[in-house]
């Protein structure tokens, strides 16, 4: 059993391309948890350090760990919600896998540079923008399996 069949039980496997429909209270649940599970690996991920000296990503920098766990925690969350709404009008491909490597990448590497506020912040920006990309080709192609079924029934 996964951690996205731990978080929501009764949705359908993370790579299938199916309509998460349900509660509020569970597409709230599920976020949540694709969002500490995010920030958790990030930061986990951030005590070693990968790759060689000369061009690898380094484990985490010394100081306040905190503006960095906050943002990409609101960036987390922001990211999962944006993937699982739209998830829940159309078949989204895995928008748990997105949101969770989006929200760790994203603290992993802030964590191990340790960026100004304006670097953090377009960081932030493109992590949104890679979901909300992604959720516009999802209904896109939604759209487009529409039309298209629009004609052929017709014809």
């Amino acid at each position: 059993m996964g951690v996205i069949e731990l978080i929501d039980p009764f949705s359908p496997d993370d790579h299938e391309q199916t309509v998460r429909p349900g509660p509020w209270w569970r597409h709230a649940l599920w976020v949540a948890g694709i969002t500490v599970l995010g920030v958790g690996v990030g930061w986990a991920s951030a005590f070693f350090r990968v790759g060689p000296e000369e061009y690898g990503l380094p484990s985490a920098a010394p100081g306040e760990v905190w503006p960095y766990l906050l943002t990409w925690t609101a960036t987390g969350l922001a990211a999962a919600a944006v993937l699982r709404a739209a998830a829940a009008r159309v078949p989204v491909y895995a928008v748990g896998r997105i949101a969770a490597v989006l929200t760790a990448l994203g603290t992993r590497v802030s964590l191990g540079w340790r960026p100004e506020a304006p670097v953090l912040a377009a960081m932030a920006a493109a992590a949104l923008t890679a979901a909300g990309i992604w959720c516009a080709l999802a209904l896109r192609s939604a759209s487009r399996g529409n039309r298209e079924g629009l004609v052929t029934s017709d014809g």
